[in-house]
């Protein structure tokens, strides 16, 4: 950013065009109170903003930490100007009486996508998914009054599993644009394989066992998961998070059949309505 002192009409937001059709999951579906709906899509606008940020290719990584600080100021109400969206989840948080820490924490993560390229270890990937991935799932059970004791340890399980199917999904795409790669250094080397790998035209044999041995470790983080429906209270969001739950282990059997280096392994509207139609065993 500039030195110039930033006004209400000016903002850091650069918008990618991606929006909650986008995702993987549902986000803040017909599923969820209508009363709860608003919360729910201002959220995930500050974090698809924030988001949109850390993966800018025409953004130095400076720039994107000083926007993010700016995204960080205005949800804790140091200043108005610079962040619509960030405006917009500190009133709902007003309203709501939702913690900034879940915000905050995603903004870790996207200060880190801004400077950090390699990961060495699947810990350290695990690690990142804290930030990245697991206050998503929190903001939405605490809207929802939900007991963290009983539900967040299925929900980070969930959250991380579809960070890291997503790494899986995109890697290719985000070593190409932004020379980021999310897979353990030393998966790699174990298997004898290596970054440049993900710029070939199709999975070589080692990359292959790389991906195997992260599906392995995202199946054990969704049979976590599988236990969150019967751990939530509320109905609505009962059958929202088995929606998704059956969407994160659909994908991981599209990842271990498919190569996602010749092309974007994503799921299918069968598969959606599948996840749909098993969710309403949680109905009672």
């Amino acid at each position: 950013m500039s030195g110039a002192a930033l006004t209400p009409e000016v903002s850091v937001e650069t918008w990618s065009g991606k929006d909650r059709g986008d995702e993987n999951f549902p986000v803040g579906s017909a599923l969820i109170a209508p009363r709860l709906r608003p919360h729910v899509h201002a959220f995930y606008a500050f974090a698809r903003n924030a988001d949109d940020i850390a993966d800018s290719p025409d953004l130095s990584p400076e720039d994107k930490v000083a926007r993010l600080d700016t995204m960080q100021a205005v949800l804790l109400g140091e200043t108005d100007a610079g962040s619509p969206s960030a405006l917009r989840l500190r009133a709902s948080l007003a309203e709501t009486g939702v913690t900034p820490r879940h915000s905050t924490d995603l903004l870790v993560a996207f200060r880190q996508d801004a400077t950090k390229r390699r990961y060495a270890s699947w810990d350290e990937l695990l690690d990142y998914c804290r930030f990245s991935a697991m206050p998503v799932g929190r903001h939405v059970l605490d809207l929802h009054g939900e007991d963290p004791a009983r539900v967040y340890p299925p929900s980070d399980a969930l959250c991380a599993a579809l960070q890291v199917l997503n790494h899986l999904q995109d890697g290719s795409k985000d070593l190409a644009a932004l020379d980021r790669c999310y897979l353990p250094r030393d998966l790699l080397e174990a298997n004898g394989a290596s970054v440049e790998d993900l710029r070939g035209s199709a999975e070589t044999p080692g990359l292959r066992r790389v991906f195997a041995a992260l599906l392995d470790q995202t199946d054990a983080l969704n049979a976590t998961a599988r236990g969150l429906p019967r751990a939530v209270r509320d109905r609505r969001l009962r059958l929202e998070t088995a929606v998704i739950v059956g969407l994160a282990e659909r994908l991981a059997a599209r990842l271990r059949r498919g190569d996602p280096v010749a092309t974007r392994v994503k799921l299918t509207k069968t598969d959606a309505l599948l996840s749909v139609l098993a969710s309403l065993r949680f109905l009672p």
